[in-house]
């Protein structure tokens, strides 16, 4: 196959590739701009509508004989049925408990949150040819490019999707921590087509995508990002230099755009790394700065309350979402103003304001106990190991989606390190995206 065959122009397109690029700009819409229906405790959105038309046209998939394509991601669904229904299980067990516990509220979370997994098995099961594969990229990229443009609006000082102000961090149409991830998401994409050797108007649109998501990533300074982005990067060159495929061009572009990107969120992040170093005692802070709520020092404060939940519930948690009630975490609080005297008051959850624990894995620990973090550990391993192995060894057309997928779901583990568990977020889009693409191995590139 000559190089830059594999991504070439899409002529035809079936009609689950189309449902799930329709669903695709849904489910990266931050909730506000998207109408919704509350039905009791629960509230339907239309990215939840999207999710389940997405679901339904999988399920056509397989009653037309599309089940072998599954098989390679067998170590997935496995672990995925594995972590979901252990937090079915954890909505359950504190119902046991004298603490009180909102279970329908938490219930409803935990199926929503198993409602975006579909994601994962769908993309093998839809994106069956080159031009299925061409379009969903493709529209990744072109609504990345409409979220980057609200977002440097934003920058400017425009007032719109209620940006944060003239040179600051900003939300997009996602929200801040969701536009960055969005974005890294979409600069793999580039960065990957790139060391596969993407050549004419699949190469431009490439091009596109990492400039479109380098400058979203900026702009959206998640560090969290920059955790996850880095070691992707690093994976996606050591798997294609290893295969010898990438032109020396190419690794030079990905490597000063992954450090350009990088730098650019470190800059932009440079006074809350300074409140950090304040916090922990590297460098002095006036009066007035530590009267207000800075980013890291609070975060490093609910992950400290986290702990202190898992510390009481070490086995199997406190129970689905529990950290954020303050029947769960009011008991740590003395102990924690006791142990971060400096920290300003409002970064405190309080019985009125629950700030949750912003760690996936502190709040799995927390939530879902040394299990719970076992079988997320092995959900990870599961869609990243089969897929390094097959971005490795496999020919070209099965392993672009491999390392494709790997590189998402390296960059969301980073990501995670900063966000709690919410359901129906793009975070958990992107997430679940990785496990479908990493599982993907049997794309018709000629059709």
């Amino acid at each position: 196959m000559p190089r830059g065959a594999l991504l070439a122009l899409p002529r035809n397109v079936s009609a689950g590739a189309l449902v799930l690029a329709i669903a695709l700009p849904i489910v990266f819409l931050h909730v506000n701009y998207q109408p919704s229906l509350k039905a009791g405790p629960a509230t339907v959105k239309l990215s939840d509508v999207m999710v389940l038309a997405v679901a339904l046209a999988a399920v056509a998939a397989l009653r037309t004989g599309h089940l072998a394509r599954l098989r390679p991601g067998v170590p997935v669904w496995t672990a995925a049925i594995l972590f979901l229904a252990w937090i079915g299980a954890e909505t359950l067990l504190p119902l046991g408990s004298s603490h009180a516990y909102p279970f329908r509220t938490h219930v409803v979370t935990a199926g929503e949150f198993a409602v975006y997994a579909v994601l994962a098995p769908a993309v093998p099961l839809l994106v069956r040819r080159r031009a299925d594969a061409l379009l969903v990229l493709g529209t990744l990229i072109a609504w990345s490019v409409a979220a980057t443009l609200v977002g440097v609006l934003q920058w400017c000082g425009w007032e719109i999707a209620a940006g944060w102000g003239q040179g600051q961090r900003e939300p997009s149409f996602l929200g801040t921590q969701d536009f960055a991830g969005y974005s890294g998401m979409v600069l793999a994409i580039g960065l990957v087509s790139l060391l596969f050797g993407a050549s004419g108007a699949v190469r431009k649109a490439a091009w596109v995508a990492i400039v479109s998501g380098g400058i979203g990533f900026a702009i959206g300074g998640a560090s969290s990002g920059v955790i996850g982005l880095l070691p992707a990067v690093a994976i996606a060159l050591f798997v294609t230099v290893r295969r010898g495929s990438p032109r020396r061009a190419a690794v030079v572009a990905v490597v000063a755009a992954t450090v350009l990107a990088s730098l650019s969120v470190v800059v932009y992040r440079s006074g809350d790394f300074g409140h950090f170093f304040s916090f922990i005692g590297a460098r002095h802070t006036s009066a007035a700065a530590s009267k207000n709520i800075q980013t890291y020092p609070q975060h490093t404060l609910l992950a400290y309350i986290g702990l202190r939940i898992w510390e009481r519930h070490p086995i199997v948690g406190a129970g689905f979402e529990a950290s954020n009630d303050y029947a769960t975490y009011g008991p740590e609080l003395p102990a924690a103003h006791r142990r971060f005297p400096t920290v300003a008051p409002g970064a405190f959850p309080t019985a009125s304001r629950s700030f949750g624990v912003q760690d996936l894995y502190v709040q799995t620990l927390a939530d879902l106990g040394i299990v719970g973090l076992a079988l997320l550990t092995a959900l990870f391993v599961a869609g990243a190991w089969p897929a390094f192995t097959a971005a490795l060894s496999a020919i070209a057309p099965a392993a672009f989606p491999a390392l494709l997928g790997l590189v998402w779901l390296v960059l969301a583990a980073g990501l995670w390190s900063a966000q709690g568990i919410i359901a129906g977020i793009p975070l958990d889009a992107i997430t679940w995206l990785g496990f479908g693409a990493a599982a993907t191995r049997t794309v018709d590139w000629s059709a």
